[in-house]
């Protein structure tokens, strides 16, 4: 019976409302363990799709969850009751590109002013 409490079922929201999962994972995956499952099944025919753990963040009851803790450090009084799916939410965010950068830069640079 302990071994139910053990474990989580999490399904994974991606932006456009799509699902991963449910899938069911022990009380001590890792975040980081979280997020390469969500990279092993991103869907062949998704844009913009991430490349590396880096790219992910998992949002659940609100918080951005940390690649170095537990779902048993992250678990909130909201979710994962027995026999209930947690939904994840999957924020996917691509480092910058090299035009990216510079167009940032030029961003920085312009002067704004506010008259009140």
């Amino acid at each position: 019976m302990s071994e139910a409490h053990d474990q989580l079922e999490i399904r994974f929201r991606l932006n456009d409302g799509s699902d991963i999962g449910p899938k069911t994972f022990s009380s001590s995956t890792s975040v980081c363990t979280l997020k390469e499952s969500i990279l092993t099944q991103w869907p062949k025919g998704k844009e913009n799709g991430p490349r590396t753990v880096k790219d992910v963040k998992l949002i659940s009851a609100g918080k951005i969850l940390e690649n170095s803790r537990t779902l048993e450090e992250c678990k909130s009084p909201i979710c994962g009751l027995t026999g209930e799916v947690t939904t994840m939410h999957v924020v996917v965010q691509p480092p910058p590109t090299q035009g990216d950068k510079r167009s940032s830069d030029q961003l920085q640079n312009r002067c704004v002013c506010v008259i009140l």
